[in-house]
């Protein structure tokens, strides 16, 4: 039977790939499939979504106070005066159910620790859940930013101490975030078509696909991450920011797919280099998986004048079905600096695009003009994500800031290193541990594997095949396991990236399993081949 050509796939995403990969592994209706190949967890937080289902229920009993009198499902607008004792007196009624112990504790909280009225706060959240009226403010609600703004700070700046001078914009998610910061960043004319982009690889692929497009026409600079030394910077590397037509430096931290954290002493390299060098350069980080990680800091932490900080809430509260996401900005920045300093000419041409918004458009922010361009400037006054995507955000951050004994976060991170161990073991090799790694990713080094168990003869065979996509197509065929290909992430060694969160133990026991099995037949090619 001849051996399939792969090599019309090479140049696919590797999320294009994996609909691939996933009809060859389905192929056998009587074997299951197991999908390690997307970051989709399958835990999540329970405690804010039965506290967004009260807040619904409280929401519609007040929805229903202005028209009680007519019998015909309608409702009307809620009102604030008297909205806590009005919920006071709806949660005495309750049987201590999750929901009211949760919304109970957050008016304490918002009240004690956030130094926000209570009723404001609580007539904000039942108007948002009702989805009654446009987002007002269009960047974020008021008291949602300021809850999401404290939970940011708890969790990316670590011990460095925030004033909490930094505004957000609510977006469907990071994707949306990035998406929405190289549109802006291109029509404000601080990126232009042949300038330099650095992104630190490897790295989540549309970042790779981004920058590329016709639109934006950025050439990369790869600022390679050090597979050797854990996944760091090398000085070498982070020197290459000093070239001052590079613009903007793009990076995942923790990284996907090795999923490691920057070290301390990374960030302190590259701050030394910023603020003393570089302090033109715009850093775009996106800490997704910082919540996974020990002790983390972020870039935006350690450089906040220079950083355009993404986070989404989809991986550490399981909701990449909500689309839940918010740029954060530094009140002085870099971007806002640089806006100043534009040429006359292009001024001119932003007064014109942001003159329906402002008799002043050269005092608009950089991150209220995110806001506008996301829907077109024109549209700026309906722009916004949707109120009740605001208001489970809202509760998602609240969780997060009243576990104090950090009881959830210690559970995802058990589950996902505890799955870790188990693929490994599960591969005939002990699962290495390093200070900095996360583990929500795992990235599969085959030829390092193979060395590991065949021997240095057999990871240089295994190199000169060039086995990787055939590798992921005979996993896929003959055992149901999908996997991503770690080039696609602009890894240089054959790899696969497996997502520890989104199958269960066992799951991760047979992907193993299967991940020896082929290996164990290209080392009998390799003895046949040999002899």
């Amino acid at each position: 039977m001849p051996t399939p050509d792969y090599s019309s796939f090479t140049k696919l995403s590797p999320f294009e790939l994996k609909d691939k990969l996933i009809s060859v592994a389905s192929s056998d209706a009587q074997r299951l499939m197991l999908n390690a190949g997307r970051g989709n967890p399958n835990f999540l937080a329970t405690l804010p979504r039965w506290a967004f289902l009260t807040l619904g229920e409280f929401a519609m009993r007040e929805a229903e106070r202005s028209y009680s009198y007519l019998d015909s499902g309608f409702g009307g607008l809620p009102e604030q005066a008297g909205i806590v004792q009005r919920f006071e007196a709806f949660a005495a009624h309750q049987d201590h159910s999750q929901g009211i112990t949760f919304l109970r504790s957050a008016l304490s909280y918002v009240k004690d620790q956030l130094g926000l009225d209570r009723d404001e706060f609580l007539f904000e959240m039942v108007s948002a859940f009702l989805g009654c009226t446009y987002p007002t403010p269009p960047r974020i609600l008021q008291h949602v930013e300021e809850i999401v703004k404290a939970y940011l700070a708890q969790e990316m700046f670590g011990p460095i101490k925030t004033d909490g001078e930094f505004s957000l914009f609510a977006t469907e998610g990071g994707t949306a975030a990035m998406a929405y910061i190289f549109s802006s960043l291109a029509v404000n004319g601080l990126i232009h078509s042949g300038e330099k982009i650095a992104i630190a690889t490897p790295i989540f692929s549309p970042y790779l696909e981004i920058p590329a497009l016709a639109e934006y026409g950025l050439e990369i600079i790869d600022i390679r991450l050090d597979r050797t030394a854990d996944w760091q910077l090398p000085q070498s590397e982070i020197d290459k920011l000093l070239d001052p037509t590079v613009r903007v430096f793009c990076v995942v931290n923790p990284s996907n797919p090795p999923s490691s954290k920057l070290s301390t002493a990374v960030l302190d390299q590259l701050t030394e280099l910023v603020n003393t060098k570089r302090p033109d350069l715009m850093i775009i980080t996106d800490d997704v998986y910082g919540t996974f990680a020990d002790d983390f800091v972020s870039l935006f932490a350690v450089l906040p004048r220079n950083t355009l900080l993404v986070y989404s809430f989809s991986k550490f509260f399981g909701a990449t079905g909500w689309r839940l996401g918010a740029i954060a900005l530094n009140t002085s920045n870099v971007i806002d600096e640089l806006l100043a300093a534009l040429p006359e000419g292009e001024k001119l041409r932003l007064d014109t695009r942001y003159a329906s918004l402002t008799a002043k458009p050269r005092e608009l922010a950089f991150i209220d003009r995110l806001v506008a361009d996301s829907r077109a400037v024109a549209l700026n006054h309906t722009a916004g994500l949707s109120t009740p995507q605001q208001a489970q955000m809202a509760l998602f951050a609240l969780n997060g800031l009243m576990d104090r004994l950090g009881q959830y976060k210690t559970a995802a991170k058990q589950l996902i290193r505890q799955r870790y161990q188990t693929l490994y073991r599960s591969m005939g090799v002990t699962a290495e541990f390093e200070p900095n790694d996360v583990n929500y990713y795992s990235l599969i080094d085959l030829q390092e594997l193979g060395g590991r168990l065949y021997g240095a003869e057999f990871k240089h065979w295994f190199i000169t095949q060039d086995l990787g996509i055939k590798f992921l197509f005979r996993l896929a065929d003959e055992t149901g396991v999908v996997l991503l290909p770690g080039n696609g992430f602009e890894v240089l060694d054959t790899s696969a990236r497996v997502s520890l969160a989104n199958l269960t133990d066992n799951e991760y026991r047979a992907i193993g399993a299967a991940t020896r099995h082929i290996m164990d037949e290209y080392n009998d090619m390799f003895t046949l081949a040999s002899a």
